[in-house]
């Protein structure tokens, strides 16, 4: 049977630079889940369900615009091609969802990647979909320059909109540095770095290899990584700690999160 969804196995880098430098790594894995093949997978698949519980499970109301899905009847496929309609681009010949499942009900993702593919195949736009610990999300949906859809690197870049620590400022831009999930590449890697005035002053990396995703497979990971997405919300708030310990400064009130659930950025020369 041939399957786009795969399982992404690694590990995550996350380092500041300033005022105090700070680094911390963990091992971490990833689905890519294929949106059209997701009902199949849930019945192919004993370990994992969607829209509902299980060892691994993914639910739809997990991610996307919730109030403009609900309006709209969409599923979280009409979801990403409404947002390719309203940035001039033609519904996606395919959607794969970089995500962490939810782990016995329980999931924490604060970055989810959509990688939205054309009719030839090639990589048309990606969607960052970010969650903060607030109960907050918000996405950025960047078309990919012409010169980079069959490439193995993408480079991407936009004004950050959307609170996600509050360590860290709203006047900063991102700077994405992929490479995509591709059947023929075991590699995939994802490099975010937060920029202010002075240059880099945060980094963030998931490189990892790509498995076939079957429930052996799972079962593995259900091993290897224990209670990942636990780990991970717990992670941020230890981290937290650790940089107010080092002096580094909360960023003073909190603002709004965007009016708009999904920011469209048009390509940028790299």
């Amino acid at each position: 049977m041939n399957c786009a969804s795969a399982l992404y196995v690694g590990s995550v880098m996350h380092q500041r630079l300033r005022p105090a430098r700070h680094r911390l790594s963990y091992r971490m894995f990833s689905l890519l889940v294929d949106l059209d093949e997701l009902p199949t997978l849930a019945r192919r698949l004993r370990l994992f369900s969607l829209d509902r519980f299980n060892l691994f499970s993914l639910h739809e109301r997990d991610y996307g615009d919730l109030a403009s899905r609900a309006d709209a009847g969409l599923g979280l496929r009409g979801y990403v091609d409404r947002q390719l309609s309203d940035a001039g681009l033609p519904a996606a010949a395919a959607v794969r969802l970089l995500t962490m499942p939810r782990i016995l009900g329980y999931a924490f993702n604060p970055l989810s990647v959509y990688f939205c593919h054309g009719a030839d195949g090639a990589l048309q736009a990606l969607i960052y979909e970010v969650n903060n610990t607030f109960g907050e999300r918000h996405s950025y949906l960047i078309e990919v320059d012409a010169s980079e859809r069959a490439s193995a690197l993408i480079v991407q870049r936009c004004a950050k909109q959307f609170r996600v620590s509050p360590f860290l400022a709203l006047d900063l831009d991102y700077l994405f540095r992929v490479e995509p999930p591709h059947p023929d590449r075991p590699r995939l890697s994802i490099g975010v770095v937060a920029n202010d005035r002075e240059g880099a002053l945060v980094n963030a990396r998931f490189d990892a290899e790509r498995r076939r995703l079957g429930d052996a497979a799972l079962a593995r990971v259900f091993v290897s990584h224990p209670l990942l997405t636990l780990k991970v919300i717990a992670a941020i708030h230890w981290e937290a700690l650790r940089l107010a310990l080092k002096g580094v400064r909360l960023q003073a009130g909190k603002p709004a999160a965007p009016s708009v659930p999904v920011t469209l950025v048009k390509p940028l020369d790299p």
